[in-house]
């Protein structure tokens, strides 16, 4: 997954809607749809997750007889493209994986089956047992277009080692930006190859840090970007002091893959902002590290991230794609295998469910991931145009980092290219 989730390729809104009409097809095929073989498609599973998904879906064949579930994935970078070519071409999968800020785009568009009545229809599905902000997110027009599946976000992971040979105190839940830069400065060894902070200069954390300071990224009417103003500023400056002083430099980083990653493992990081995925990964590292939600400023805000399952409208199994998407979202079995490989975190609304994941460790502090869903930043999203904008602002940051723009130049050249787009 890198350091954040790489920006999907946006569907074209005119291609999605010719393809999709009014959103068409009834989900019946004579016996309600309710058998066959439902095809499904998915970024998250590959390439390291192919297993897990295995041991649900033939849990799900045995639970279900009469239904098998097809398999198909794409790496992320391609998954899009791929899922809008599928589309316009009529040979949609019958249910297909949706990340939030995707999610308006299909559902405006018509391409997504309106799962209400198959869910109330259906005497196994409580709704009770989905997270009530992960169900909200993916409903379009009060309607719901998407079961909610899995759940990320992004703390604080810091080095105790690294901390205790400087002298400085670990993270708490009450820091604030002032207090992650007095510390930064502190554990930064530039000479030994330390550093004492890594944050990307992104989209995704610009919004997040605007958030943070208290800021709004478009007007209350959405029709104008507003993150140019005074606090847009202090966010920006607080991502754009990082390089250079307490972290690498955008040239020293030069592009690399996974950077970030190999230098927290190597030792030589002491806090880096990063997602809860990077848990598996870090299994076998060896490190002593633990995790806490990230400071704010004049609030908290945190960076969460929530994929669905949703039901092609062209489906003529409706109720069978239904009982897939049902089981990927709130089965014990999905539950206990994300739980089990730290594949994210399923989005279910069950405490004692996560009592297991709650004991593993490193790290200790996973208290915080559940946390940081008390303060919840969703990205900004502009129907149809996600992609370009998340570019505009991250290559706008990038400009100032390189000294090419003022961070207020770049913020204003940013903020009127998306007024274009909205």
């Amino acid at each position: 997954m890198g350091t954040f989730r790489k920006v999907a390729a946006l569907v074209a809104a005119a291609g999605l809607l010719a393809a999709c009409g009014d959103g068409g097809g009834s989900g019946d095929s004579g016996d309600g749809g309710a058998t066959g073989t439902v095809t499904y498609f998915t970024f998250s599973a590959a390439p390291d997750h192919l297993k897990d998904l295995d041991a649900i879906k033939a849990e799900f064949e045995k639970q279900n007889p009469g239904i098998t579930v097809q398999v198909q994935t794409a790496a992320y970078d391609d998954y899009f493209t791929k899922l809008q070519t599928a589309i316009a071409g009529g040979t949609a999968p019958d249910t297909f994986e949706l990340n939030y800020e995707n999610f308006v785009t299909y559902a405006r568009a018509g391409a997504l089956l309106d799962l209400d009545t198959l869910a109330g229809e259906d005497d196994g599905y409580d709704p009770a047992r989905v997270y009530p902000k992960a169900l909200e997110a993916f409903k379009y027009d009060g309607k719901q277009y998407g079961m909610p599946t899995t759940f990320s976000d992004v703390v604080l992971f810091y080095n105790k080692k690294l901390f205790d040979a400087a002298g400085v105190a670990y993270p708490t839940a009450d820091w604030t930006w002032a207090d992650e830069k007095a510390a930064a400065e502190k554990l930064t060894d530039k000479g030994k190859g330390v550093f004492g902070d890594y944050q990307p200069v992104t989209f995704h954390e610009f919004y997040k840090a605007l958030a943070q300071a208290g800021g709004s990224f478009f007007s209350a009417d959405g029709k104008k970007a507003t993150f140019n103003d005074a606090k847009g500023l202090e966010a920006a400056n607080w991502l754009l002091g990082k390089p250079g002083t307490v972290q690498p430099t955008v040239a020293e980083i030069g592009g690399k893959a996974d950077y970030d990653t190999a230098l927290f493992k190597s030792g030589k990081l002491a806090m880096w902002h990063n997602g809860i995925w990077q848990f598996a990964g870090l299994a076998d590292a060896g490190l002593d590290y633990d995790i806490v939600t990230e400071p704010g400023n004049t609030a908290k805000a945190n960076a969460v991230f929530m994929n669905a399952t949703a039901v092609s409208a062209k489906t003529s199994k409706g109720a069978a794609a239904w009982k897939w998407a049902r089981f990927l979202s709130t089965s014990p079995t999905t539950v206990q295998t994300r739980l089990t490989s730290n594949w994210e975190l399923p989005a279910v609304n069950d405490q004692a469910a996560f009592d297991a994941y709650m004991k593993q460790t490193p790290p200790a502090n996973r208290k915080a991931v559940f946390d940081a869903l008390d303060a919840i930043a969703l990205p900004p999203v502009v129907d149809t145009q996600q992609a370009k904008m998340q570019d505009i602002v991250t290559q706008a940051l990038e400009k100032a980092a390189s000294g090419q723009a003022s961070a207020q130049e770049a913020l204003d050249e940013a903020a009127k290219s998306v007024d274009a787009l909205l």
